[in-house]
């Protein structure tokens, strides 16, 4: 079994995965409590489907009972600079280091499906293949397998790769010799969690979704909380703090593979370009992105949010008139969040006359509430 596993090992490193490490399916397993503790909180908020799957996601043999061992893979998709550095640009859109290029699902499912079959050819086993769409706890399989521990801001940190691996999972109906499980190398350190832009931690190894600007810009779909606004800043779509502030990144690498690597132009889109998009217009620009997943509206309200952060430090006529055109458009998520962001650089007065102007034909509830708030 050891020289099947380096067998299977060495073709995965073929294929381009940056790492493979085996793990057996323990009978119990402490992720199945943290999980629960987790859903009990609240904590995942609207994503129902958490709860729904619950029981299925506390262990992989309560979704496949015939699962023996895991094959845990995974693929670097390090930045090539600081993704912090952005910050700073306020009119730009700050968009999460995974998401700057092709959707990683798509290229990391073919890869896994590849090796699936040459394990299949190999050693006529049954097996099954996740990559972050089924109810399966990779992040805690890939710790018992020996590819990183999961730090105080609950994902993955690698020795070798930093905050910087998606991850895939092979379930195998056999036993293949396991690899050692890698130890916390958290200590003391607190970076990740000092770095959170709204506080989402409520202390080392527990995140409240709810808080989290991942959960906000990508899972939630009605009107932020208004302190979530304005910590934003610039962070459209995903949020890398936590990550990219992990000391243990300066053994990280930029990945070499070119579809995960930021597509020309994206590390400079304007958010006043963006804040335009009709649907067939973003349907194009984020053509094989994960983006195109949450929809227009939502990824406009977004857009429309940290204008309004830009707005209030810069005064800028030009965003001014990007957010007034926004007031007629079609989606009513998106002219409620125009109408906080116009608020955020407009006296008193102006925004008394805009109410006039524009309030009295607006039929949606939630944007008249954001007139008269």
């Amino acid at each position: 079994m050891k020289d099947l596993a380096a067998l299977i090992r060495q073709q995965a490193l073929d294929l381009g995965f940056s790492a493979a490490r085996f793990a057996a399916l323990p009978d119990v397993w402490a992720a199945s409590e943290r999980l629960q503790v987790f859903v009990e909180a609240g904590f995942h908020g609207d994503m129902t489907w958490m709860e729904e799957t619950l029981e299925r996601r506390k262990h992989p043999q309560n979704m496949w009972s015939g699962a023996q061992s895991a094959l845990v893979l995974g693929y670097n998709y390090g930045p090539d600079s600081d993704p912090l550095t952005l910050l700073a640009e306020t009119d730009t859109a700050n968009i999460s280091v995974y998401a700057r290029g092709d959707d990683y699902h798509d290229l990391i499912k073919k890869k896994l499906k590849q090796l699936a079959t040459w394990i299949v050819g190999q050693t006529g086993c049954e097996l099954k293949v996740f990559v972050d769409t089924a109810p399966l706890m990779e992040k805690p399989l890939a710790a018992l397998a020996g590819l990183g521990w999961q730090g105080k801001h609950t994902n993955l940190v690698s020795r070798e790769f930093g905050s910087w691996l998606f991850l895939g999972v092979i379930l195998l109906d056999r036993v293949i010799e396991s690899d050692t499980p890698e130890r916390d190398h958290c200590g003391s350190c607190q970076a990740c969690l000092e770095a959170c832009p709204t506080d989402a931690f409520e202390g080392p190894y527990r995140l409240d979704a709810r808080k989290c600007l991942s959960y906000l810009t990508i899972e939630f779909r009605g009107p932020w909380p208004e302190p979530f606004r304005h910590a934003m800043g610039n962070r459209i779509y995903g949020c890398d703090d936590c990550l990219a502030a992990c000391p243990w990144n300066k053994f990280a690498s930029a990945t070499h593979e070119i579809k995960l690597q930021a597509r020309e132009g994206f590390e400079g889109l304007k958010l006043a370009d963006l804040a335009g998009l009709d649907d067939p217009s973003f349907r194009t620009l984020f053509s094989k992105s994960p983006i195109k997943r949450i929809g227009r509206d939502s990824f406009l309200r977004n857009v429309h949010y940290a204008l309004g952060n830009h707005f209030k430090n810069s005064g800028n006529i030009e965003t001014k008139a990007v957010l007034l055109r926004s007031l007629r458009d079609e989606s009513a998520i998106v002219r409620g969040a125009a109408v906080w962001a116009l608020k955020q650089g407009v006296s008193a007065m102006d925004f008394a006359e805009m109410r006039a102007q524009y309030a009295s034909s607006e039929t949606d509830k939630a944007v008249q509430e954001e007139w008269q708030a």
